[in-house]
């Protein structure tokens, strides 16, 4: 039978426990106890030169000692001794090794080269790392607990990795306390050898485990993380939450465990491609993991609400508007079922507001009628404690209906509500402090779902003429230069399906003059310039110039201007522009991150595109339905849309922008960043036009 992905972890035969000490409260003592603990079923070698036994086993003075093969080595030893130990471990033919070891890149330059020590002699003898610098790994399943933390998990269906061991530690307590329970748990450290790759891999292959559940500081190959996620997202639910998005953050996680932080932008992009649950905050990961842990799937959008109280049933209704949810009126057929059971004051609408002087019995009978009506999806369930309601007998009460349909409960107070709470908790319903957090979870479960039954992406690639836009960047490198000419940005574009204004450069008034009769009035003038890169930012532009005095006296100001406010940049002269018919201005563009590779950005162009920012971004190449998915996502979407009578603007050619700048950053790495801006965009049927643009070199040579 074929060994799973990193079994040699999961499922050793036998352990080594290299650093095991004598002494409780230290590391070598405390994962020892765990294994003994925690009924591991193989063989357990402790080792260490200066005892005989420990907790009743017999110690081995070195790894060349041990009696039989290992599979699995847990190192607890001083940092600058984990390389030998490695060395060893590989002579002994051990297949893995779980470094639990700090004081390696998390320490800084010294560490950092220990850690590409250790990672050396692992490479030298076909070992898989974890860590270093982790608290450990189990399986509940295989009665492995080989971590150092104080309590023991309990068996159940999540699967979870960490780069932050206090955040597994703080998930040990959280899954006991929520009675919900692990299956596999890794705390990745700084991994050296092994990532969150490796492990949504093995928890996707693992047959114990239903959800997943991450916590990242820092991804280091994106686009493999976002493939191998999107493949696991197929068959499991995986909610990650990342910290390190913002400036502060990613100082804070290099610190911590030497990561390279990606930006916000790209791992959300990222989150988009792999389908794969995002939790804005740690409060909402918990909630998150214990709504999928405890629910089946969420098949559509519509979510009921009973509540007893007006107040936050409202709250719930709220937050379902401003959510993807819907709250569907219910059908005549369920309204007159409830009439027979409620009060004639009553709200049998949704939310079903059965009101304060509801009791235990009251709500067995409407949660009944909500729960046999096929129009809803999921039920949140609102109580607020009064005199006439026993909270712990509706708890029991919703404990007898589970798995019907998704199902969440918001019961509203602390000390009168608490054993009714725990209850919920033992029978695996979710609880939640707030209407609004329960309310996420629906949403999130939804989408989910929603994202999952979608078919795979599949890009397809435009025609353009590849040649016509390597030949500009050979001329480049032939010519030795790293900046575009303004001619070069047109005909690169070009190449990839951009139509531009009819535009003549021209050095004197003159030739000005000249360019302005073969192109007619209007015109747009805009200086030449390779070092100006934001034109409008230093006068560079001129609109609507409509005879010759008016292009003459524009011409002559806007080279004076410019040259007082950047004396010494060359300019070639000013480019004479044909007046582009008026439609909505976008912004279609692109960069390349360190992590995720090439991206696109779209949203709502012109000059104020940063300051409004109302941008969305995807990873490179991207499908047409990607495209048309970017373009919803802005706020000013429905102005796209069209309205107070104004036309939609072409949808499929605005797509068609978007898809081709993303298939012209991944066909030439060496592009770092670009923009068309503004690129108008009409009705249907009429033409889009770049009307500026630049492209910046700089990406892999």
């Amino acid at each position: 039978m074929r060994r799973k992905l990193l079994d040699f972890f999961f499922k050793p035969r036998a352990i080594a426990v290299v650093g095991a000490s004598r002494e409780p409260g230290k590391v070598g003592h405390d994962v020892l106890k765990n294994l003994l603990d925690f009924k591991f079923p193989g063989a357990i070698y402790p080792v260490n030169p200066k005892a005989q036994e420990i907790l009743g086993l017999k110690v081995y003075p070195s790894i060349k000692d041990l009696p039989q093969k290992v599979d699995l080595a847990i190192v607890a030893v001083r940092a600058s001794f984990v390389p030998e130990v490695i060395s060893l471990c590989g002579q002994k033919g051990i297949k893995g090794a779980v470094v639990l070891s700090s004081g390696f890149k998390e320490m800084g330059r010294e560490g950092a080269k220990l850690e590409q020590e250790l990672v050396k002699e692992a490479r030298n003898y076909g070992i898989r790392v974890i860590g270093p610098n982790c608290l450990g790994i189990l399986d509940t399943y295989s009665h492995l607990n080989a971590t150092f933390a104080a309590l023991k998990p309990l068996k159940g269906k999540i699967g979870f990795f960490s780069q932050s061991g206090a955040l597994c530690l703080a998930v040990l307590e959280w899954s006991r306390a929520q009675k919900i329970g692990l299956s596999r748990f890794v705390s990745l450290g700084n991994k050296a050898d092994i990532s969150e790759i490796e492990c949504l891999r093995a928890l996707a292959e693992d047959p114990h485990t239903e959800i997943i559940m991450g916590y990242l500081e820092g991804i280091e190959d994106g686009r493999a993380f976002t493939e191998v996620a999107a493949e696991v997202s197929r068959k499991k639910p995986v909610i990650i939450f990342k910290s390190g998005t913002t400036a502060a953050g990613a100082r804070a996680a290099s610190s911590h465990t030497g990561s390279l932080a990606g930006s916000e932008e790209a791992f959300s992009a990222s989150v988009k491609r792999a389908r794969i649950i995002r939790a804005q905050t740690l409060r909402e990961f918990f909630n998150l993991g214990l709504f999928f842990a405890c629910n089946p799937p969420m098949s559509g959008p519509y979510l009921g609400i009973l509540t007893n109280s007006g107040g936050p049933g409202i709250v719930a209704a709220d937050a379902c508007e401003k959510s993807s949810l819907e709250l569907p009126t219910l059908p005549t057929e369920t309204v007159e079922k409830l009439r027979k059971v409620l009060p004639p004051y009553a709200s049998f609408y949704n939310p079903v507001d059965i009101t304060g002087d509801s009791d235990a019995e009251r709500y067995e009978k409407t949660l009944s009628l909500l729960l046999e009506d096929k129009s809803l999806n999921g039920l949140l369930v609102i109580l607020s404690r009064t005199a006439m309601v026993d909270p712990e007998a509706v708890a029991r009460i919703l404990s007898d209906k589970k798995d019907i349909k998704p199902l969440a409960a918001c019961f509203i107070g602390e000390e009168s509500v608490r054993k009714a709470r725990s209850h919920l908790l033992k029978k695996h319903i979710p609880h939640y402090e707030f209407p609004e957090e329960a309310v996420s979870a629906f949403e999130k479960a939804w989408i989910y779902e929603y994202r999952r039954k979608r078919p795979p992406v599949k890009i397809k690639r435009l025609k353009v003429d590849f040649e016509k836009a390597a030949q500009v960047l050979q001329t480049l490198r032939l010519e030795g230069r790293n900046h575009f000419l303004d001619h070069e940005v047109k005909q690169l574009l070009e190449a990839y399906g951009f139509a531009f204004p009819k535009s003549l450069l021209a050095r004197t008034t003159d030739e000005a003059l000249l360019a302005a009769k073969v192109i007619g009035y209007p015109v747009v003038l805009k200086v030449a310039s390779p070092q100006v890169q934001h034109k409008t930012d230093i006068g560079g532009v001129r609109l609507n110039i409509k005879n010759d005095e008016e292009l003459v006296k524009a011409f002559q100001e806007m080279i004076i201007n410019v040259r007082k406010r950047l004396p010494g940049i060359s300019v070639l002269g000013v480019i004479v522009q044909e007046m582009v018919p008026k439609g909505k201005e976008v912004i279609v563009g692109f960069l390349r991150d360190p992590q995720f590779g090439p991206m696109v950005m779209f949203g709502l162009g012109g000059i104020y595109v940063e300051v409004m920012k109302d941008v969305t971004f995807n990873l490179a190449p991207l499908s047409k339905e990607e495209a048309l998915e970017m373009i919803r996502e802005i706020k000013a979407y429905p102005v796209l849309k069209g309205i107070r009578g104004e036309p939609e603007v072409d949808m499929n050619a605005l797509a068609r922008s978007i898809v081709a700048m993303g298939q012209l950053v991944s066909d030439f790495p060496e592009l770092s960043e670009g923009e068309v801006n503004p690129l108008i965009v009409g009705p249907k049927g009429s033409k889009t036009i770049a009307v500026d643009a630049r492209l910046s070199l700089g990406g892999e040579k």
